[in-house]
Parts: C-alpha cells; sequence; structure tokens
C-alpha cells in the first residue's frame, strides 16, 4: 500500500471516530433534556445513550454515507442526526424544549473544553508539542518517533476533537431553522419568533434554505472563533 494512502486512511478513521461520538453525544444530550423536561419520546428509542447505533439507524446517511464522502472530498467531515420529539409536548412547554434545543450544542462545548484542557496539560508537560501551521484541527504533535504512534494520534484526536466540536457548537447556534439555534429561539421567546418561524416553515424547502445561508454566514463565525481557541491552547 502507497504510504500516503495508508495515512489517509488513517486519517479518515481519527476523523470518523471523532466525527461520531461528538455527534452521539449532541443528540443524546437533547434525548436526555427532552426526558428530564417530560418528553420520553427519544428514551423510548434508545437515544439517551452514547451507543452511536441508534444515531445510526435513525440517520444513516448524515452519519456514515455524508460524513464520509465529506471527508474524502474535502478533509474534513459534515453530517446530521436527530432524535424524535413529540410536538405537542413541545408546544405545551416550549421554555423545556427550547432547554432541549440547547442540550446538543452544550454537549459539544462541553468536549471542546475538556479536549482545551488535556491539550494544553499535555502541551505543558511536554508530552506533546505545538503545531504552529495554521490548520485549526490539526493544532498539537507528538515528538518525533521517525514513524507513526500511538500518542500521534492521540494528537491528532485530540486536535480534531477541538475543532469539530468548536465548529458543531457554533453552526447550530445558528438560528435558522433546521438548526437547534432555532428551536432555542422559538421556545424560549415563543411569542416574538413562532409567527417568523412558523412562516418560514411554510416556503418549500425552508430547511434547506436555512442550512445554505447558515453555511455561508458561518466563515464570519467559526473563524475568529477558531483563532481565539488557538490563542487560548498556545497561551
Amino acid at each position: 500500500m502507497d504510504p500516503s494512502t495508508g495515512a489517509h486512511i488513517k486519517e479518515l478513521f481519527v476523523w470518523y471516530l471523532v466525527f461520531v461520538f461528538s455527534t452521539t453525544c449532541h443528540e443524546a444530550a437533547h434525548a436526555w433534556a427532552a426526558k428530564r423536561g417530560g418528553d420520553p419520546t427519544a428514551d423510548a428509542d434508545g437515544h439517551v445513550s452514547l451507543d452511536p447505533m441508534p444515531h445510526i439507524r435513525r440517520s444513516p446517511a448524515g452519519m456514515v454515507f455524508i460524513p464520509i464522502i465529506s471527508f474524502l472530498l474535502n478533509g474534513w467531515m459534515i453530517g446530521w442526526a436527530s432524535v424524535p420529539l413529540n410536538p405537542e409536548w413541545a408546544r405545551k412547554y416550549p421554555g423545556r424544549a427550547s432547554l432541549m434545543a440547547l442540550a446538543g450544542p452544550a454537549a459539544n462545548l462541553t468536549l471542546a473544553l475538556v479536549a482545551l484542557g488535556a491539550m494544553r496539560a499535555l502541551l505543558a508537560g511536554g508530552v506533546m508539542l505545538p503545531n504552529l501551521a495554521g490548520d485549526p484541527f490539526d493544532l498539537v504533535v507528538a515528538p518525533a518517533t521517525g514513524g507513526p504512534s500511538v500518542l500521534g494520534a492521540a494528537a491528532r484526536a485530540l486536535s480534531v476533537t477541538l475543532g469539530l466540536n468548536v465548529t458543531l457548537f457554533l453552526f447550530n447556534l445558528i438560528p435558522l431553522p433546521p438548526l437547534d439555534g432555532a428551536a432555542a429561539v422559538e421556545g424560549a421567546l415563543p411569542r416574538a419568533a413562532g409567527n417568523l418561524y412558523a412562516r418560514m416553515r411554510e416556503l418549500p424547502m425552508a430547511e434547506l434554505l436555512g442550512l445554505l445561508v447558515a453555511w455561508r454566514l458561518f466563515p464570519m463565525v467559526s473563524s475568529p472563533a477558531l483563532d481565539f481557541v488557538q490563542r487560548l491552547l498556545f497561551v
């Protein structure tokens, strides 16, 4: 096997493990918050769990095919998943529905903070070294050993975990359907935002339009945020 092909496969493997774990935590947090708020729908389908299989079965395209294709085309992963929700519960308890929507991004923020803390500790101990090449998904490296190492894979996984979860946290907070930010705003401000989002959903392909607009706007937020994270890591 060509060494470059082998390295690409290992990179795909690391990215996919981090993506599946991060997305599973995000969706499990949604399901747990819904259960705590009185909606057992997602829990009944097995989504209050860090087992990725219920999420993969519900969203095979977003959890398997699109992430792998996006990596092969671009070198990074995008995808999606979801948990079932009782719409009557959301209408009856908009505040609880808002907290449920925020639980997913909160899980990503928690993972990012854990990765950041671990990387800072490893850098301070000299176990890992900073990578100043400017790639927000490749921030630390293992000391040179002349070949692949477990520590090198761990450095890559921590870098991807930090960058991906900051990205997921920020992107999902954009207040456009179908993102979590829209559900959070609608639940927190049902009178002010309810009519607006109801009208948006009446539009054909409104969710696709929301995703396209969010994707175009996202670099305005993500680039300075990822730069700030790098400064926090290397300060």
